[in-house]
């Protein structure tokens, strides 16, 4: 039963820290009158990728490169497919803002930029060194391309005191708690799948993929129940451009350098760049991604993973 102890408490663990998270990022969006979209983009996106970080530290330090990347292309599969579609079938995707299209053409290059290294089988240091450049260059054009212009407003009610200093903190514990809730679950999960010997490049595509991938669900789900669509959609965004740039860039600073499997560039890398391109494309053309439209992204999401297991 300690297993699924652990799976329970991670989930509480997650669902709270996901709806703290969620009224930290609104206050602060309101206080410093920026779109939720940026916010979910930059802020929400970095806290919900921490634990993709943490399994990619890991996986580096006992010498398992798979887990990691295999890890970040699944989650990023699992985002686009799952996550938005998820938040479609809850209609948070019908309506999009200013900035869309720019956040958008992120994912698509984050994503282009990935598929090459994966062809190429290797993120060399310079090129971690680069894609973290790209990255906080990308969120200082986006902060001074926005913060003057003015968005729809969405439900901005919070039980947090509008401060900053209160929003702040709301951020850290909702990224503690959602961090702690991720590592709890992970855990409970990985002691189950353990007995079927499941191969580490699966493991990395599918319960990796799906345990970090489960702060990012958290906080669209309740985002959308909440009626605050820019937070939920930019947080599905900025997750996989965070992902590929930011998390990937520091594994391939922390390890001097990092492999990429050549199996990945075989099938996976493809089924992300199709399913990314597919959601940049309907965004590119304000198109809604409407509730049918997200049933057939989580049905195609669960048969890529009964494909895998076959």
């Amino acid at each position: 039963m300690i297993a699924e102890l652990l799976i329970l408490t991670g989930f509480i663990l997650l669902i709270s820290g996901a709806e703290v998270f969620v009224q930290g990022a609104v206050t602060l969006a309101k206080k410093l009158k920026i779109p939720p979209l940026l916010v979910g983009f930059t802020i929400v996106a970095i806290g919900t990728s921490l634990p993709e970080l943490a399994v990619v530290i890991s996986s580096i330090d006992r010498g398992e490169p798979n887990f990691a990347v295999g890890g970040i292309i699944g989650s990023n599969i699992s985002n686009v497919m799952l996550v938005l579609g998820t938040a479609a079938l809850l209609g948070t995707s019908e309506s999009t803002e200013k900035g869309i299209r720019r956040d958008a053409m992120a994912v698509l290059v984050a994503t282009l930029i990935l598929v090459a290294l994966a062809l190429l089988g290797e993120i060399h240091i310079l090129i971690g060194i680069f894609m973290l450049i790209l990255l906080v260059s990308f969120y200082v054009y986006s902060y001074n391309h926005v913060k003057n212009i003015e968005t729809p407003p969405e439900n901005e009610e919070s039980w947090t005191p509008t401060n900053s200093l209160y929003a702040s903190i709301a951020l850290f514990i909702g990224s503690l708690l959602i961090y702690c809730g991720t590592e709890l679950l992970m855990r409970g999960v990985l002691e189950i799948m353990e007995k079927y010997g499941l191969a580490e490049d699966v493991i990395g595509l599918t319960i990796l993929a799906l345990g970090t991938s489960l702060p990012e669900f958290a906080v669209t789900v309740i985002s959308a129940l909440r009626g605050q669509g820019g937070v939920a959609l930019g947080n599905v965004l900025g997750s996989n451009v965070m992902n590929i740039l930011g998390i990937l860039g520091i594994a391939a600073i922390y390890g001097g350098g990092l492999i990429i499997d050549p199996s990945f560039a075989e099938r996976d890398i493809w089924i992300l760049l199709l399913s990314s391109g597919f959601v940049c494309a309907m965004l590119f053309n304000n198109k809604e991604i409407g509730r049918g439209i997200g049933f057939t992204m989580v049905l195609g999401y669960i048969a890529y993973l009964l494909f895998l297991y076959s």
